[in-house]
């Protein structure tokens, strides 16, 4: 199934989206309600390493924990939560749920509603390994043409997601 009706989409256009949202106050109040201790957050939005590795903001706590945080924004209300397969389908270049990033959170925030979701990266990646063969059979394909390439990801519907998260966080091991 395709979420895209067809249309053309631009990274520059989509990032500048999301870029547009970097100094919206609800994050400021997303990010205290988070972490009470919250003394700063600070964006990183120049092209580098950093952003290349999932990190857009950088969170830092009275106790001097450093938290990095990736944020997506999506402009509609959803009930599924968009993982990225593919960054570029063709070259089997991994998306994010795929890849190694550098950010301990996914900050996965719907305007309408004025919800974010808190996603936890290395639980959210193992969540992905172990159930992406099967969401991938069941769950809403969306397909991004951009210039050049096309980028694939998997809607997964949010209970089947945070089940899939829970589950993620409980390792067993056979007892020698």
């Amino acid at each position: 199934m395709n979420d895209d009706h067809g249309k053309h989409h631009s990274f520059e256009e989509r990032l500048a989206f999301s870029h547009s949202f970097e100094n919206a106050g609800w994050w400021e109040e997303v990010y205290k309600r988070a972490f009470p201790g919250l003394r700063s957050a600070v964006s990183v939005r120049a092209d580098g390493w950093a952003q290349r590795a999932g990190i857009d903001r950088v969170l830092t706590l009275r106790c001097g924990r450093v938290i990095k945080v990736d944020e997506k924004v999506r402009e509609n209300d959803w009930p599924d939560i968009l993982l990225e397969r593919w960054s570029d389908e063709a070259h089997h270049i991994p998306g994010w749920i795929q890849k190694p990033l550098a950010c301990e959170f996914i900050a996965y925030a719907f305007i309408p509603s004025a919800t974010c979701y808190l996603l936890p990266v290395l639980t959210l990646q193992r969540a992905w390994r172990l159930c992406g063969r099967d969401w991938i059979k069941t769950c809403r394909e969306v397909r991004a043409r951009n210039n050049g390439y096309t980028t694939v990801s998997y809607a997964i519907p949010n209970k089947i997601l945070f089940n899939a998260v829970a589950d993620a966080m409980c390792v067993c091991w056979q007892d020698e």
